[in-house]
């Protein structure tokens, strides 16, 4: 999703200096901000990292109707989510909601 956005907001030459991407973590253990900020800058400098306390994602996570669930692998985890891209207009009227499933 962030590469498509990186994109779309190249191909938008001018206007897509408008355009705010936010990104947000649902795995707020091992994205530190200083992780996640570097994630998203490496497809855009202009891109903007959140995270919160487990507590404060799974609020946010269920006000944006996002699924997620931490998922054993072996000694370590991944984490099984939907992934949705919310556009926004200038008035902060929701405009377009796109959905997918993924694991990361």
């Amino acid at each position: 999703a962030l590469a498509r956005a990186a994109q779309i907001r190249k191909l938008m030459g001018e206007e897509g200096k408008t355009l705010q991407v936010v990104f947000i973590t649902l795995d707020p253990e091992r994205d530190t901000p200083e992780v996640i900020d570097a994630y998203v800058k490496a497809f855009d400098p202009t891109f903007v990292a959140l995270s919160g306390t487990l507590e404060e994602t799974a609020a946010t996570a269920k006000e944006f109707g996002v699924f997620f669930e931490k998922v054993p692998l072996g000694d370590t985890y991944t984490i099984s989510h939907t992934a949705t891209s919310y556009v926004y207009d200038t008035r902060g009227v929701l405009r377009l909601g796109l959905s997918h499933r993924l694991s990361a």
